[in-house]
């Protein structure tokens, strides 16, 4: 029977007498201030006491830069030492954040060199007016604390580049403001101001101001002035309208989410825009020369509004990603809807859209977007069962920005209908799923705005090295035609992003296909190529390729070389007679298969 070891244990956790909850006195703030963290800011001119408990500021801290330590009183200039006070380094930066400092000391003017201030996280009711004296600062933040106005001498910070002063308590700044010259980034957020003074518009050097989650009525006219001005927030507060944009030219993103706005600014002359949030507002209408002057635009939030038709040339929207116009009044889709090529996201929950089917709506992007250009393409050919004569005039062409001539039975375009689409500033032809066997000779009359060009199911044999005279050419459908060859011209088109050669007679990838640069998306299904050319001569060229698609083809091997392309996001290999890999690592997708062929490559 064992016996039980009755010697107590020693504990190797300390125990702290300090309760959890404390309330430092003047005392022990004094004494956060050590000497190590003394000689540390002299050496390094930076000084940090965040999350300390402060609810004062240590005197000393405004001495630091005159302060002498006792052990540089005798002064050995043999001995190298960073201590000495001849290498001191006037304080620059001082992080007092994140304690319970309710003010400063009017002795904070005696850090003349101090570059940065952090004070944020505080319970700061007012601020000293000896604050307007620190000339060299250039970096402050004020936010969480409770400042209810900011003293006229604060708006002498002249040197001030970074100023944020959100969730506090402000319900007006002064016109001096104006004064802060040199400010590019400005955070307001989170206050109680509800008007802005006309002397913003001088501070012309932002480049991002915040002013969201306050109660502007209006903004100053003058804030159209900002002319380096890249991002703009002026969300949650309760602004009717915005005034004409269009001299911000540099203006990149527009918060205005929450507010009260009826009725979309003037964007004209925004040639950066890329982003605009509008939701949660009363927008009735999206209007035709919003989606002239918007065609760079890559994302549009305008859910929770009052819209009741979107227009037909939203199409002009060529480089919208993102696109949610949900919880809004619509009872129908324009047409052009489908043209929307680069769509990556749309949204339409919440509308009372009864020429879609709720399963359509609910089933993502990718099957809405197939359903628009089925859609699309049904109404154009119950539209168009006519005779080659009936051609669309320059005028419905300009409105949908595309000459669409499906299922016609056509054998040649005439020139004259190439003309109407060159006035009308076509992006789009489609002459898909007729019985052409050349490229209609007109074409080149759309050179300079062509985008996208459709030819499949067609009886094409050969392509003309002229076709590189499109340029801007950045989709090239040419599947289910008669083509064994691309002329070595299409190299040229530096621009394409996607090429579809599918279902035709193709025996190798064509030369001219590695030299295209840009190239994204690369079908070559359904043909009869026999090898894959992975080398650094080849597909290995093709950076930014992330589809391949070469099903149902003659491969005879699969070369581990093709492993080294990690950017496909797509590799399809399926339906050809080579061995290895097998079939089950064929299933497991691109990711498997590209490991599998990695793990062959020779070292």
């Amino acid at each position: 029977m064992s016996r039980r070891n009755t010697t107590p244990t020693k504990s190797r956790v300390k125990l702290c007498n300090r309760p959890i909850f404390h309330l430092q006195d003047k005392k022990a703030d004094e004494s956060e201030l050590s000497l190590g963290l003394i000689k540390s800011a002299k050496r390094t001119g930076q000084l940090s006491l965040c999350n300390r408990g402060l609810g004062t500021v240590p005197e000393n801290v405004w001495k630091i830069n005159e302060l002498v330590l006792d052990d540089t009183k005798d002064v050995d200039f043999t001995r190298s030492d960073q201590n000495n006070w001849w290498n001191a380094e006037p304080l620059k930066m001082l992080d007092l954040s994140s304690n319970v400092i309710r003010n400063i000391s009017p002795n904070i003017k005696l850090l003349q060199e101090l570059v940065t201030l952090k004070l944020h996280d505080n319970a700061l009711t007012e601020l000293p007016a000896e604050f307007g004296e620190l000339n060299s600062l250039t970096n402050l933040s004020l936010d969480h604390n409770k400042l209810e106005v900011l003293p006229k001498e604060f708006y002498k910070l002249s040197e001030l580049r970074w100023l944020s002063i959100s969730h506090n308590m402000l319900k007006k700044i002064e016109p001096d403001f104006g004064d802060l010259v040199m400010l590019t980034f400005l955070d307001l957020s989170h206050n109680k101001l509800t008007s802005l003074p006309p002397g913003m518009g001088y501070l012309v050097r932002l480049v991002e101001i915040n002013l969201s989650h306050n109660q502007l009525l209006e903004l100053p006219p003058d804030i159209v002035n900002l002319r380096d001005l890249k991002k703009l927030n002026v969300s949650n507060n309760s602004l009717k309208k915005l005034p004409p944009l269009g001299e911000l030219r540099k203006m990149e993103i527009l918060d205005a989410n929450h507010n009260d706005i009826e009725e979309l600014p003037d964007f004209y002359g925004c040639t950066a825009l890329k982003e605009i949030y509008l939701a949660n507002n009363f927008i009735k209408e999206i209007t035709e020369d919003f989606c002239d002057q918007m065609q760079h635009l890559s994302v549009l939030n305008i859910r929770d509004n009052k819209l009741e038709v979107l227009p037909e040339n939203i199409s002009l929207m060529q480089k919208l990603k993102r696109f949610d116009f949900s919880n809004n009044n619509l009872n129908k889709l324009p047409r052009n809807l489908g043209l929307l090529s680069q769509l990556q996201s749309i949204s339409m929950e919440g509308n009372k859209l009864s020429c879609v089917r709720q399963d359509i709506i609910r089933g993502g992007t990718d099957r809405m977007m197939k359903y628009l250009r089925d859609r699309m393409t049904e109404e154009a050919v119950n539209e168009t069962r006519l005779n080659e004569a009936n051609w669309p005039d320059k005028y419905t062409m300009k409105k949908s920005q595309a000459l669409l001539l499906p299922s016609r039975e056509l054998t040649t375009v005439p020139e004259d209908v190439f003309i109407a689409a060159a006035d009308a500033e076509i992006h789009i032809v489609d002459l898909s799923k007729n019985k052409l066997k050349s490229i209609p000779h007109g074409f080149h009359q759309v050179q300079e705005t062509l985008t996208q060009l459709i030819l499949s199911s067609n009886f094409i044999e050969s392509i003309p090295p002229e076709i590189v005279v499109c340029k801007h050419l950045q989709y090239l459908d040419l599947g289910k035609n008669c083509l064994n060859d691309l002329p070595t011209e299409i190299s040229d088109l530096k621009n394409l992003r996607e090429l579809v050669i599918s279902n035709n007679k193709f025996r190798k990838i064509p030369v001219c296909v590695y030299e295209l640069e840009n190239l994204e998306i690369f079908l070559a299904a359904e043909n009869k190529i026999e090898e894959i050319d992975a080398s650094e001569n080849a597909l290995a060229r093709l950076r930014r390729l992330a589809v391949l698609d070469l099903r149902n083809n003659s491969l005879r091997a699969v070369p581990p070389a093709l492993g080294a392309l990690t950017q496909l996001r797509s590799l399809e290999l399926m339906g050809n007679c080579f061995r290895q890999p097998r079939h089950a690592i064929l299933a497991k997708g691109t990711a498997s298969i590209l490991s599998y062929l990695r793990d062959r490559m020779p070292s």
